[in-house]
């Protein structure tokens, strides 16, 4: 990772900033803001957004982990880069902080749903040791994309 971004907790200050990026990541399913807000206000959830540093106001990044109380498994919500910000380790630090909150918050198994055309971000995840366990046929909307369901113990 360079030393140009920073990563940091994530505040229902940060609302406008991800929701705009999510659309231009994600743009034909990304979340709407009423969900980003009761993703950032949730107890039960932990985001972390990447910006310049350069430019704090400028959101590059985000990574996001549901975790419920007493329970042992969490969710990757979503993650996701600008174009400009990939290929730099920014990802891989990101899922590395998240696991970190994860394990703090005592998670033994994680989960998540990744595109069937992203062999990127599938590759990713496998080096942190998450395994295929099952297909959702017609996930991603309205594009009628599969999602692999992926699976990692900590």
């Amino acid at each position: 990772m360079t030393d140009s971004f920073r990563i940091r907790r994530a505040t229902v200050a940060d609302l406008d900033r991800l929701a705009a990026l999510e659309s231009v990541i994600f743009e034909n399913d990304a979340w709407p803001e009423a969900l980003w807000r009761s993703e950032l206000e949730s107890p039960h959830t932990f985001y972390l957004v990447v910006e310049r540093s350069d430019a704090p106001a400028e959101v590059v990044g985000y990574v996001g982990l549901l975790s419920l109380p007493g329970g042992h498994d969490g969710d990757v919500q979503t993650i996701g880069l600008a174009e400009g910000a990939r290929g730099r380790g920014l990802g891989r630090e990101l899922m590395r902080q998240l696991h970190e909150e994860a394990q703090r918050r005592g998670v033994r198994e994680m989960f998540l749903d990744v595109r069937v055309d992203n062999p990127v971000a599938q590759s990713l995840y496998r080096s942190f040791g998450y395994e295929e366990i099952g297909v959702r046929k017609g996930y991603y909307q309205p594009d009628d994309v599969d999602a692999l369901v992926m699976k990692a113990t900590l």
